[in-house]
């Protein structure tokens, strides 16, 4: 199949027709932002700000916890929540782990959930606090093994006067359950795993991966709604 190329004729001259795509992980992209802007915005969610210092240092410790669960690479990890901090600090940590993200669609019930987990074999997943409840009975007789509940006003500043949605102004789920663990004491757990966390160091090994160049006007901040 030939590529279109008929808007060539119109296609600004100083412009280039091709995109080279980087040599460097999408992991490593976000640690080289966060090497060259830590104190510049990545996220902002509703009112609150998170720094790409914060961001990688979170996605470091997530990453840490799933290698403890034993997630390995290649391994397939459900990601089931809402746009918030949370999924895109999981994102990130998942492919830090060296493993695969399967997202969820937020709408999809039991019968979709067993399909995905039967057909990526995944033994763990980041779920919503609102959305835990529909996953939770796959515990039992599926290859689930466990599920990190996400709570969305955990990363609220507590004196907001915005009108938030029921599931961001939920009060953080902090109760015990086999299989489940809240996503703050998952977070707590991997920032001990500094051991763990040693899946890749691309920056530090590959010359790729320092000369790269990064622009500032690459660094772009996500704002979640």
């Amino acid at each position: 199949m030939s590529m279109f190329t008929r808007h060539y004729a119109v296609w600004p001259k100083e412009l280039p027709k091709t995109m080279t795509l980087p040599k460097t992980s999408v992991f490593t992209n976000l640690e080289i932002s966060a090497l060259r802007y830590p104190d510049h915005t990545a996220i902002i969610f509703y009112d609150a700000f998170i720094t790409y210092r914060r961001l990688l240092a979170e996605v470091e410790a997530m990453a840490g916890y799933l290698q403890a669960q034993g997630v390995k690479k290649g391994d397939r990890v459900l990601l089931y929540m809402q746009n918030s901090p949370q999924y895109v600090i999981s994102y990130y940590a998942i492919l830090r782990a060296d493993a695969v993200v399967i997202p969820i669609n937020p709408m999809n019930r039991a019968a979709e959930l067993e399909h995905y987990i039967a057909d990526t074999g995944s033994a763990v997943c980041l779920a919503g606090q609102e959305l835990a409840e529909y996953i939770t009975p796959l515990l039992v007789n599926t290859d689930l093994e466990q599920i990190v509940v996400a709570s969305y006003s955990t990363y609220i500043k507590p004196d907001t006067d915005l009108d938030l949605p029921a599931e961001v102004a939920s009060p953080a789920w902090s109760g015990a359950a086999p299989g489940l663990i809240s996503w703050e004491n998952a977070m707590a757990a991997g920032l001990s795993l500094k051991n763990i966390r040693q899946a890749r160091t691309i920056w530090q090994s590959s010359p790729i991966a320092l000369v790269q160049p990064v622009h500032q006007k690459a660094v772009c901040t996500l704002i979640v709604r």
